[in-house]
């Protein structure tokens, strides 16, 4: 909001140099206001991605993960495995949960880290959908960060299990073949 109150002061101030005959003056703040007005359009656009990846909405959960693996790739050098397959049966709902429940999880560990890998790994087992998530790095130390993960798999029916080790962290999520849908 701030920063397109700051391009709209911007564009006031360019129209008033025009106004006087001061172009010079409005180029310069013209091309201000243009570069300003771009960063946020990608502000704007991760924030959105954030919320929900349009990405999930239109190709499902494992190419939404894999989109975010390369991100995250892209910025941090992890090295990121993903192997979503079985969760493309769950509804879209349920979909959205896991997909923020597995974004917590890899930024919580470049906020501990950042790891060197991270895996995430979807089986049926026994009916159940087992998701696993991996890290290499130090193990987290908050507390909280691990409840709101916990509370979030609870929303699904799930439980999640939180085995911390020296080589890092693993989690597993176990979501029951009833709590599959939306």
């Amino acid at each position: 909001m701030q920063s397109l109150s700051g391009v709209a002061l911007m564009l006031d101030a360019a129209l008033s140099f025009l106004q006087r005959g001061e172009t010079e003056q409005s180029a310069e703040v013209l091309d201000r206001a243009l570069r300003r007005t771009r960063t946020t359009i990608g502000e704007l656009r991760n924030l959105s991605f954030n919320l929900e990846p349009v990405v999930l909405r239109d190709h499902g959960i494992g190419t939404a993960l894999q989109a975010l693996a390369d991100d995250r790739t892209a910025a941090y050098g992890i090295a990121i495995e993903v192997d979503a397959a079985a969760a493309e049966l769950l509804g879209e709902r349920t979909q959205a949960a896991l997909y923020e429940m597995v974004r917590e999880a890899l930024e919580g560990s470049i906020r501990r880290g950042p790891p060197t890998i991270f895996s995430v790994t979807v089986r049926t087992v026994e009916g159940d959908l087992e998701v696993e998530l991996y890290d290499d790095a130090p193990g987290e130390r908050r507390r909280r960060s691990v409840e709101v993960l916990q509370e979030r798999a609870r929303t699904l029916g799930a439980s999640l299990y939180v085995e911390p080790g020296d080589g890092g962290t693993r989690m597993r999520l176990m979501l029951p073949g009833h709590a599959r849908g939306e």
